[in-house]
């Protein structure tokens, strides 16, 4: 079997990625305006080449895909609580997994998240995230909340709250000096990630 791998989120690609993805704007509107989806992907496409990340397994299946973009992109963002994410920032949306059996993917997408982010000259990435109570179940953190991820999730990944809303918050990670710092989280954050998929946690794929 070939190895499992990671492709750039276009208009292309994303007749891969899970049917409810295809024609979904709920984060490139606003109040009454709805955006065409095919008409904002082709403006992406022209401007920076991609929108996200889709991961795929060693047969080609899709195992999950995330989309993200500089945050003006994102319009909803605004009316958000906690929002609005800031200007200079990539703002990851939301991701959507296929495979509970797969807990590495999201882990995966947001590490590919944030060197694409990096490697764009962004100075952050941002991304809304929810305070859950202790023992609350891993569906409930990773499943039913796509648009928005476990506080304590991106806090392994060493985002820190700009500001809160109740239970939700915006979630900023500075990217300067950053290569270092992950090095020391990777490890830590696929452990938290495969017991919050407790009891079968599978093993990460080589990268």
């Amino acid at each position: 079997m070939a190895a499992p791998q990671l492709a750039p989120l276009t208009r292309l690609t994303l007749l891969t990625a899970p049917a409810v993805c295809h024609e979904c704007v709920w984060w490139q509107s606003r109040d009454r305006r709805v955006a065409d989806k095919d008409s904002w992907a082709l403006k992406v496409e022209d401007e920076l080449g991609t929108f996200g990340t889709v991961y795929y397994d060693g047969d080609g299946r899709v195992l999950g895909s995330m989309q993200y973009g500089p945050a003006p992109l994102f319009p909803r963002a605004a009316e958000l609580p906690a929002g609005p994410p800031s200007d200079d920032a990539v703002l990851v949306t939301c991701s959507y997994l296929v495979d509970e059996s797969a807990p590495w993917v999201l882990q995966s997408l947001f590490l590919a998240a944030i060197g694409e982010a990096r490697d764009r000259g962004a100075p952050a990435i941002e991304a809304f995230a929810y305070r859950y109570d202790e023992g609350e179940t891993a569906h409930e953190r990773f499943w039913v909340h796509r648009p928005i991820f476990p506080a304590d999730f991106l806090s392994d990944f060493g985002f820190t709250i700009v500001r809160s809303a109740g239970r939700i918050a915006l979630a900023r990670l500075e990217l300067g000096g950053l290569q270092p710092v992950l090095e020391g989280r990777r490890e830590r954050v696929l452990r938290v990630v495969k017991e919050a998929f407790l009891p079968e946690p599978v093993p990460a794929p080589r990268p």
